[in-house]
């Protein structure tokens, strides 16, 4: 979590009270999860919502995956996270589906290329149609 400032994933844990947390704040199980809490925070920070809004965004958001069958046990946590963040910013009109759905495709391709423990990186080619 270096790349994060603590004061404000303090913040960000006091004001969204489900973020998986230890005594020193926001705690993630692998890389992407830290990138979708940065992602938020920056976005917070910047004025796109409020933590009010972005709570009922996410609670949405899990609620939706219970109904679909999802354990609720805590894994899936993050990925309730980055669908709220990709429903906030289409809201919010930053993005729309068809350019989530192109940067999705293009992790996607550049994750099947890299070497497992390697820094994931988009490269134009991965844009290719």
């Amino acid at each position: 979590m270096s790349s994060i400032d603590p004061t404000v994933a303090r913040r960000a844990a006091n004001a969204v009270p489900s973020i998986p947390r230890d005594a020193e704040g926001p705690v993630f199980r692998e890389p992407w999860e830290a990138q979708a809490f940065a992602m938020a925070l920056a976005l917070h920070e910047r004025g796109l919502f409020t933590w009010p809004e972005w709570a009922a965004t996410l609670a949405d958001e899990i609620k939706r995956a219970q109904a679909a069958g999802d354990p609720d046990t805590g894994e899936t946590y993050y990925r309730h996270w980055l669908n709220a963040l990709e429903r906030i910013v289409a809201a919010k009109g930053l993005a729309d589906a068809q350019m989530l759905a192109r940067y999705r495709d293009a992790w996607d391709r550049a994750a099947e290329r890299t070497p497992h423990g390697t820094p994931i990186a988009l490269k134009p080619e991965d844009f290719a149609d």
